[in-house]
């Protein structure tokens, strides 16, 4: 691990209960409006809110979006049937092929950044997230007409950076996952949501394996109720953001959404 790393807040987490799952809860209930898990939005609340440094704050994000993963994925495939889900798993698999490589790459690297270099990393990502979001959401994109032999690698090239990204921000994914079995696959959107949690769970898993080499997971356990409490309001929070779904017009929802990311990257970068 690189030495500057600090896995302690910069401040004591002697943050009481109540903002700790409301703080959740808000996260998750952004998300849910847009039918994700809104982990890209918990990351700056605790390296800004709760005063985690980066990498301790990725590892925690990802531990939260592991949870929430694992709450979504029973809805989501009682929600679609698991026969159309099943028919397209060479999808899933196409994209494993690069998502799991992507996901140890991009938790080594960011072990090894020095600490400053994580943080201008971080944010921009969140950069990144911020037109993901405008893109897939504001535009009617049809898909990419590839031939097999092209749209086999594209699948694994893809896969890969979204394993990196998922793994530096400690997110699930979907804001990526979903767009891209969309346009490569022209899979519909509905069953594009569920193949995205099923490639999710795999690439995070592999993302935690590389991170408990360097004993990363030393904040887990340092932080143990903090993550349990903030991980539930996540969920509880995501509840009521799939409930919200579609209240919000997109014209005005996701513009703000995506100033929140950006206003969150400019106050991440600053960290540095």
């Amino acid at each position: 691990m690189a030495a500057d790393h600090d896995l302690a807040p910069a401040r004591p987490a002697t943050h009481a209960a109540p903002l700790v799952f409301g703080a959740g809860a808000a996260v998750g209930v952004l998300g849910g409006v847009i039918g994700l898990g809104g982990a890209e939005f918990r990351l700056p609340l605790l390296i800004g809110l709760f005063g985690f440094a980066a990498l301790a704050a990725v590892i925690l994000n990802k531990a939260m979006s592991l949870v929430v993963v694992l709450v979504a994925l029973p809805a989501r495939l009682a929600a679609v049937p698991a026969a159309e889900v099943a028919a397209h798993w060479p999808v899933a698999v196409n994209l494993l092929a690069g998502s799991l490589a992507g996901a140890w790459a991009g938790a080594t690297w960011a072990v090894r950044m020095r600490g400053s270099t994580l943080y201008k990393v971080l944010a921009a990502l969140m950069v990144l997230m911020a037109v993901a979001l405008v893109v897939t959401h504001s535009t009617t994109a049809g898909t990419l007409a590839l031939p097999p032999w092209a749209r086999v690698p594209s699948g694994v090239v893809a896969g890969f950076g979204i394993g990196v990204v998922a793994a530096i921000m400690g997110v699930a994914g979907g804001e990526l996952l979903i767009p891209t079995i969309t346009l490569l696959f022209a899979v519909d959107i509905r069953v594009a949501g569920s193949l995205s949690l099923l490639v999710s769970l795999p690439t995070m898993l592999v993302a935690f394996a590389r991170y408990s080499r360097d004993g990363s997971f030393a904040v887990l356990g340092a932080h143990l109720r903090f993550s349990v409490v903030m991980a539930a309001g996540s969920v509880a929070g995501a509840l009521l953001g799939g409930l919200l779904l579609g209240v919000f017009p997109d014209v005005v929802l996701i513009p703000a959404l995506a100033v929140i990311l950006l206003v969150s990257a400019v106050k991440v970068a600053r960290h540095a």
